[in-house]
């Protein structure tokens, strides 16, 4: 793996000759969302009409044998037997989508030198990078929904502060489960103390959001069920990554023994997001052309807030619509992603 310099990472050769000779080509990095970017319909304006991209999520329902095909089923119904939002569900479909989109990529000849996954988007990025196998990870992801599913009940907020201005209404396990931006700072924890949390927060005139979540993702409330599939993860092969992957979870470079801990893959749902900070490592770098590769517009509107962007040394493009919209729409809007990194726009 690339070794990284202190506050920057290595752009892959590969990647550097790729774009020589065309100062108006960016090396690419993709970015791959997780819980709170599902919402029903995401991406199926794609499937049956992008071959690979169908070809890719295929791959991951076949993977899961006759529980792929109710998944399958209830994301393409408009009327789904089990909510988008229910684990089993938002997890499995963030992690199939962000997967096939990156496939999608590859299909044009376009080719990640770096990856930054937000929760479940790491293990996409992880399957892209060559950490596991597509059909692998799609296991592991359904024996941890699965597990996960049994937890308490609880959720995530975003709100608008600083962390500084949040931790001192925190109690018991409600955490900071994710740092999105310098402002945006979203808490996660079990009920009824994190509705009772939230109301604090709102007193003090900061606004709350509710993250699509049916259970408490990145708190401590998770932690005895996460550890649960180590056992899991020590029974895959993981390969160190070949495309550099930035941690959502350390904000640094992915090291080969990170990739093949099993401690490390199963304690994600338990523990923080480092988002920004890591997307902060992967910015300080030469210019980026930087991908949304999966659902909504959520993490290429908190990229446009870095400086590095903001100055025009690096660049933000989303493949998809920000929410739910005709199937129409969505092709259009991926093709039209196509015709800027390919130059045949």
């Amino acid at each position: 793996m690339l070794s990284s310099p202190p506050g920057g990472v290595d752009v892959p050769s590969t990647a550097q000759s790729a774009t020589a000779g065309r100062p108006d080509r960016l090396p690419v990095a993709l970015l791959l969302p997780g819980q709170g970017a599902q919402h029903p319909g995401m991406a199926v304006g794609l499937y049956e009409h992008q071959l690979v991209f169908t070809a890719a999520v295929d791959e991951v329902f076949a993977a899961l044998g006759r529980d792929g095909g109710r998944l399958r089923a209830d994301w393409l119904t408009e009327r789904p037997s089990v909510p988008v939002d229910h684990v089993t569900r938002s997890q499995m479909l963030l992690f199939a989508v962000d997967y096939a989109l990156g496939c999608t990529l590859r299909s044009w000849d376009v080719h990640p030198a770096l990856l930054l996954g937000h929760s479940v988007g790491e293990m996409a990025a992880a399957v892209l990078a060559g950490v596991f196998t597509p059909a692998d990870a799609a296991r592991l992801m359904w024996d941890r929904v699965n597990r996960l599913a049994e937890g308490p009940a609880g959720g995530m907020v975003a709100v608008a502060a600083a962390p500084e201005a949040v931790t001192p209404c925190l109690r018991g396990d409600v955490v900071v489960g994710a740092l999105n931006a310098p402002r945006q700072t979203v808490i996660a924890g079990p009920e009824p103390e994190l509705s009772e949390v939230t109301e604090v927060l709102r007193d003090l005139g900061l606004t709350c959001r509710v993250v699509p979540s049916s259970i408490p993702f990145h708190s401590p409330a998770l932690a005895l069920l996460a550890a649960e599939a180590e056992k899991e993860f020590a029974a895959v092969p993981a390969a160190p990554p070949r495309i550099p992957l930035i941690s959502g979870y350390t904000a640094a470079p992915m090291t080969d023994l990170e990739a093949a801990d099993p401690a490390y893959w199963a304690s994600h749902p338990a523990v923080p997001v480092r988002f920004w900070p890591a997307l902060d490592h992967l910015l300080s770098g030469p210019g980026l052309q930087l991908v949304e590769c999966g659902p909504g517009r959520g993490l290429g509107t908190v990229a446009r807030r870095h400086p590095a962007v903001v100055n025009d040394r690096s660049r933000v493009l989303s493949l998809l619509p920000p929410g739910p919209t005709d199937p129409a729409c969505t092709r259009d809007c991926l093709a039209a992603a196509e015709a800027v990194l390919t130059g045949r726009g």
